[in-house]
């Protein structure tokens, strides 16, 4: 793997919105209840639902407030009208954004992530146009100063449980899954009492593109801290390598 760590990116990402954790829960509680209007509220036989679960958890969502979600979207008459909307577009210096959206108003979300991209000097593209840039994959980060097992242990209880590829950064521990295999490395973790920053399924930059340009890099900065201040907008996926530095 590259040395591209996403730690300090999220370490930053959790500081800032410990202030805001409701919405980081209500982002979550609407993908729980999307998940189990498609395919249950069982996690055992829904997978969409356990990969949702891991993210509450990795999050410190109580487990009262996750058992509550599956309960109120599997009720009868629950009014579940949320639906995923993914754009692709472009940052200034041919950098390339995702944005994975989950909403209730298309026409609201599509004007606000249009303009999020028009004000940082971006644009939306076509479906696919950069999503052949990334690798969809599993991805468990874990904080090296809350980890006190060895390396190479950690290591093979991951790679026993399926996992791709394990990283030793300067700070964390990154471990990558095939998106399937996410759950299962996640409960092998959990077993040996090993807290994890972050747990999901991610898109991950096949290559990284370095800006230096200061003007360049502040209008990159304005179209992800418009999109990041979305409701709509669940994640952001991004190969401007400077985004592991916000």
């Amino acid at each position: 793997m590259s040395g591209h760590s996403k730690f300090a990116n999220i370490k930053h990402k959790k500081e800032k919105n410990d202030a805001a954790k409701g919405k980081i829960f209500t982002m979550i509680g609407r993908e729980i209840a999307v998940a189990v209007k498609e395919g249950g509220p069982d996690p055992a036989n829904n997978f969409k639902l356990a990969q949702v679960i891991a993210k509450a958890k990795a999050n410190n969502m109580p487990n009262d407030t996750i058992d509550r979600g599956i309960k109120k979207a599997a009720g009868e008459g629950s009014a579940v009208n949320y639906e995923h909307i993914t754009y692709e577009g472009y940052g200034p210096s041919g950098t390339a954004i995702i944005v994975k959206t989950l909403t209730d108003n298309k026409n609201r979300t599509a004007a606000n992530v249009r303009s999020a991209f028009t004000k940082g000097n971006g644009s939306i593209g076509t479906p696919g146009c950069v999503s052949f840039m990334f690798d969809e994959k599993g991805q468990i980060i874990i904080d090296k100063e809350e980890c006190d097992m060895d390396a190479d242990d950690l290591m093979m209880i991951a790679l026993d449980a399926g996992a791709e590829d394990f990283s030793d950064e300067e700070d964390s521990y990154e471990i990558v899954t095939a998106p399937d295999d996410l759950v299962a490395v996640a409960d092998a973790l959990s077993e040996n009492k090993i807290d994890v920053v972050s747990s999901e399924v991610t898109m991950l930059p096949q290559t990284y593109v370095d800006v230096t340009d200061e003007d360049t890099v502040k209008q990159i900065r304005r179209i992800l801290d418009l999109l990041d201040e979305d409701d709509d907008v669940q994640d952001v996926y991004t190969n401007w390598s400077g985004a592991d530095d916000e």
